[in-house]
């Protein structure tokens, strides 16, 4: 970690993790940045190329309370859930699973693929009063992206730039990927109530001049009115925010919660095979909870 400078960004860097075979860099929670607007959670993985073996293959597993979102650079992964829906992503398109009161749901490479998987899930909190809402998925094939002369910014969670995601959400919240030509500047508006956090996904990037190192998820507090990004030879950089999540949340596993005994009774309900439903579409067993314990944060799944 380094200390705010006089800009107000603050760098922290991402813990490795791994889930099966792929390995995964953790850019929150974090110690020192437990969320980021209404995100609470936020994996980069891949890039990676591969035959015949998948890569990803995430048995069916429970979510509570929670949106999930995933991004992808390259590939495909394919979720299916206790609703019933099947839907493969692809980049330039986006998957959002709204958990709600309770919904499980697997994901994993398709059989057809094209060999290579990079990409980031995220998760957003739900506020309390959606946190009951029923179960629902949505499956965008395109998000809207914005063409400057200096790069290309896509836009799947929220409004930047102009553009807007069809994708619901339940809280003021940002999610874009921003790609930045080669010997390029590319620069735009942001909301001054907001706050920002970017990470770098490939090549090499600068914000206002400072590179942005790789694997750190670099903090721009709140009160920019604008983000300016630079890169010599072509970058990519994810760019996150919203305001200031105005609740205090409890996560474990993949549940995010408010008191400790949400959290056991939705883990309860998952060993005993009640309230999630099963996800039929997926050919193996589910995953089994891990052990409460003190409620020590074991490792997500996505």
């Amino acid at each position: 970690m380094t200390d705010r400078n006089s800009s107000g960004i603050q760098a922290y860097p991402s813990r490795e993790v791994h889930l099966g075979a792929l390995e995964i860099a953790r850019a929150l929670p974090i110690r020192r940045r437990r969320m980021v607007g209404p995100w609470c959670f936020f994996d980069r993985f891949g890039p990676v190329s591969f035959g015949e073996e998948r890569p990803m293959d995430v048995p069916p597993h429970p979510h509570i309370g929670l949106q999930t979102v995933t991004w992808l650079l390259e590939g495909e992964v394919r979720h299916d859930d206790s609703l019933g829906y099947e839907a493969v992503v692809r980049p330039g398109g986006v998957n959002v699973m709204t958990a709600g009161r309770g919904i499980a749901h697997a994901e994993r490479t398709p059989v057809e693929n094209s060999g290579r998987l990079s990409g980031v899930q995220l998760w957003a909190a739900l506020p309390d009063a959606d946190r009951e809402t029923d179960p629902g998925f949505e499956s965008l094939a395109e998000t809207p992206a914005v063409v400057q002369a200096g790069g290309i910014i896509r836009v799947f969670s929220g409004t930047l730039a102009g553009a807007t995601s069809p994708a619901r959400h339940y809280s003021a919240i940002l999610g874009a990927d921003v790609t930045v030509h080669p010997g390029a500047a590319l620069s735009f508006d942001l909301q001054p109530e907001y706050e920002h956090a970017l990470f770098l996904l490939e090549g090499d990037c600068a914000f206002e001049h400072q590179p942005v190192e790789a694997g750190m998820l670099v903090d721009l507090g709140r009160d920019r009115t604008s983000a300016s990004f630079t890169s010599r030879g072509g970058g990519r950089v994810l760019l996150i925010g919203g305001p200031p999540f105005p609740e205090e949340i409890l996560m474990w596993w993949n549940f995010v919660a408010r008191t400790r005994e949400e959290i056991a009774g939705a883990r309860a309900n998952w060993e005993s095979h009640r309230h999630f439903g099963e996800v039929m579409a997926y050919p193996g067993p589910r995953l089994e909870a891990p052990d409460l314990g003190r409620l020590a944060p074991p490792n997500p799944v996505s």
